[in-house]
């Protein structure tokens, strides 16, 4: 089993800047896909980013694309997100997750392990 844990939430204003992090324990995690969802108050748990077990490969959705980034240290088990231009339209609990899957990683139900959450809210 793996846990995993975020940090890096906060307050921020629009305009600002925040970088979460993802931190992995129990086992590696570097032959896993590695993904960021969240969820809003009232909303459903919605895609955010997603890298390939290599880090070769990413995929956003469109609403942070150009205004996110995704990446991860194998070394230190560790997932990232930089999230820049933050809007109050990203005020969310931001998750992360890890997967075996090779497909669907936008998909939630495809992964396997879920960290607790961190919150991010940004003013305007």
């Amino acid at each position: 089993q793996a846990q995993l844990v975020e940090s890096g939430g906060g307050l921020v204003q629009a305009g600002g800047s925040l970088r979460l992090s993802c931190a992995a324990s129990g086992r590696t995690l570097s032959s896993y896909a590695r993904g960021w969802f969240r969820q809003a108050p009232g909303k459903e748990r919605e895609f955010v980013a997603a890298i390939s077990y290599i880090g070769g490969t990413t995929y956003y959705a469109d609403s942070v694309k150009g205004r996110f980034t995704i990446s991860r240290d194998n070394a230190e088990n560790k997932v990232y997100l930089q999230m820049n231009s933050l809007n109050p339209e990203d005020t969310a609990v931001y998750y992360c997750a890890a997967t075996k899957a090779r497909i669907a990683w936008t998909v939630a139900t495809t992964y396997e392990y879920w960290g607790q959450g961190t919150q991010v809210t940004v003013s305007s």
